[in-house]
């Protein structure tokens, strides 16, 4: 399938709001890859994606979501700065190829002849999955944005786009809570269900939840942009391997599934009836990208020492090598992404 021409821009990161209530149906018109760690040489690493951390609901937010019963409150694990540098390569991995069926099933559902699309985003972060899609659907659409913090829940609100491919109306909602686990009625009247660089920080729990929350819902799920375990770098270096499986060790830590993700996603869809469609969606670094580049060496690097301290020395020298290869132009670098569409059976009289 040919790609369109133009994409949405990523927005500016605007100023930090102050204190609001955020956690209701606060409506805004218009409408991890890389584990949080410290780098081998000591510089700072931008956090991308971990696991969903423990927290508690705060009095007045709206249970539409259950939080873990961990204890106090943690603070946020997804920086917007990172999540913002990698939007573009983001945009450009996704796979295109499984719009089409995704579209053709959103033309058909049962009941919803004419109506407008009722999109769940879980985990949005600052919102770049609604930026990427939304302008790829026709038809009005209303987005329910589902993060644990508030400040991206803002981004991600401001920044969303104001209008579907054929110019349509969308509109946005944001709703506060750790997306690890749906309740049942956290999907009524969804028309499709949207995650990115999610899966891999749940747990085979997690992932059997979402599915069978969108099963009931009878909605399709477009979750994207999972890791699948593998790397790429040009050139090849004697300890690329042994920095990749630890890296995914990390990736696995606490029953998380990291690059297992897909194959359990796949089959827990497939367990309640849906048909999954899995397609590749790597990212593809060269001298244009090497600032984000530069950040995911560090990232990958850190979490690989973190998870294997004896790495340190060699790991060390290892990063320093490659970071200078980067800021030279010299390097590109392949990370390997699985995107997955589940067409789950329609409910009678559902979205």
């Amino acid at each position: 399938m040919t790609r369109p021409t133009t994409t949405q821009p990523a927005a500016a990161i605007p100023a930090q709001p102050g204190p609001r209530d955020v956690t209701g149906a606060a409506t805004a018109t218009p409408g991890g890859d890389m584990a949080a760690t410290g780098s081998t040489d000591g510089a700072t690493v931008i956090p991308g994606a971990g696991p969903a951390g423990p927290a508690g609901p705060r009095p007045g937010e709206r249970a539409t979501v259950r939080l873990r019963d961990t204890g106090e409150e943690e603070p946020p694990r997804y920086a917007p700065e990172w999540l913002q540098l990698r939007e573009p390569a983001d945009a450009a991995a996704r796979s295109y190829d499984l719009l089409d069926p995704l579209r053709i099933r959103l033309a058909n559902r049962p009941g919803r002849a004419g109506a407008g699309l009722v999109v769940h985003d879980i985990g949005c972060g600052t919102g770049s999955m609604g930026r990427w899609l939304a302008p790829r659907l026709d038809g009005t659409q209303h987005w329910v944005l589902h993060d644990r913090d508030p400040y991206l829940l803002h981004f991600a609100a401001v920044a969303s786009p104001r209008s579907a491919a054929d110019g349509s109306h969308v509109t946005v909602e944001t709703r506060r809570g750790d997306v690890a686990r749906l309740t049942p009625d956290a999907l009524a009247g969804a028309s499709l269900v949207t995650a990115s660089a999610l899966l891999d920080v749940l747990t085979r729990e997690e992932v059997g939840t979402l599915a069978a929350a969108c099963a009931g819902a009878g909605c399709p799920a477009l979750l994207t942009l999972s890791v699948a375990g593998r790397v790429e770098l040009t050139e090849p270096h004697p300890l690329d391997a042994e920095i990749t499986e630890a890296f995914n060790a990390h990736q696995r830590r606490g029953g998380l599934l990291g690059p297992d993700t897909v194959t359990a996603a796949a089959e827990a869809f497939t367990e309640h009836g849906a048909t999954v469609r899995l397609n590749p969606s790597p990212w593809r670094l060269g001298p244009e990208e090497a600032a984000l580049t530069e950040q995911w060496l560090r990232g990958w690097v850190g979490a690989a020492v973190e998870e294997r301290p004896e790495l340190a020395e060699r790991a060390g020298a290892y990063l320093t090598e490659r970071l200078e290869a980067c800021a030279a132009g010299k390097l590109r670098v392949v990370v390997h992404h699985t995107d997955l569409l589940a067409l789950c059976r329609p409910v009678d009289g559902g979205a």
